[in-house]
């Protein structure tokens, strides 16, 4: 498998990932234009790509998949709810493109074992991936309020994890949102902060782990160094070494990430 993490963070989010049949995007929280840019930067195309998985409805994790679904003939996997979440916003997907994918289930798509679990965040039903091919393995999970016992059961003993490390508490916490804002995002459906992102992180790492990128930073209440050396601490306390055998990825809102191969 190759991957990318074409955008991660608070206005946009999309991971490329190839397998030895094809590719998918997994979100398509960019517009059709900016898609097709960040792909072109890792020399791919929009034409490249066979499958788009969904996680939820929030307009960072689909704000291109209407221009795209017009434009390109992709089939798009989402669960029930997160359909009928998305075409409540006037998107509309031909019904040929539509294919349901609820939690805790499993499909092969191009030749990728593709695993789907919830998290806890406040979207109607959301939900992410594992994704496997030739005993290597890619989870991502992003957009969640804690880590439960029972993710950490799905995501553990991957080769790379997209994992999200999205605030600061103390930034949040002095930051320009109102109390409201910041007590959504504290919350248990808000979003992970880089400490409870590293001590989630320390529980599912194994000798097989060799990359985790860590993803969607608030543009407010966090930035790309402090996340690192946050969870580079309680990993190295928990002698987890983030130089030799984890190697910690910063992604971006607007440049994609080299395409690795695992």
């Amino acid at each position: 498998m190759k991957m990318s993490v074409l955008a991660s963070g608070s206005t946009g989010n999309c991971i490329f990932v190839e397998s030895d049949s094809g590719s998918i995007l997994i979100d398509v929280g960019l517009t059709c234009k900016r898609t097709e840019i960040a792909l072109n930067k890792i020399e791919r195309s929009l034409n490249d790509i066979d499958a788009i998985l969904i996680t939820h409805e929030h307009s960072d994790h689909i704000k291109g998949l209407k221009v795209i679904a017009k434009r390109y003939n992709i089939p798009i996997f989402a669960n029930k709810k997160t359909w009928e979440a998305i075409e409540s916003k006037n998107i509309h997907v031909n019904e040929e493109q539509k294919f349901e994918f609820n939690a805790l289930n499993y499909k092969e798509i191009i030749g990728l074992d593709v695993e789907s679990f919830n998290v806890s965040h406040d979207a109607v039903d959301p939900q992410f991936y594992t994704l496997s091919q030739n005993d290597k393995k890619i989870s991502v999970i992003t957009d969640t309020g804690y880590v439960s016992d029972e993710m950490k059961g799905i995501i553990k003993d991957s080769d790379v994890f997209v994992f999200e490390s999205n605030h600061d508490v103390d930034m949040l916490r002095a930051g320009r949102y109102p109390w409201p804002t910041k007590q959504r995002i504290l919350s248990d459906i808000g979003h992970v902060s880089n400490e409870d992102a590293a001590h989630a992180m320390k529980d599912v790492i194994t000798d097989r782990t060799k990359r985790i990128y860590l993803s969607h930073l608030s543009q407010d209440n966090n930035i790309k160094e402090l996340a690192r050396m946050s969870v580079e601490q309680v990993l190295n306390h928990h002698d987890i070494d983030t130089i030799s055998h984890v190697a910690l990825q910063d992604t971006d809102k607007d440049e994609p990430t080299k395409i690795y191969t695992l």
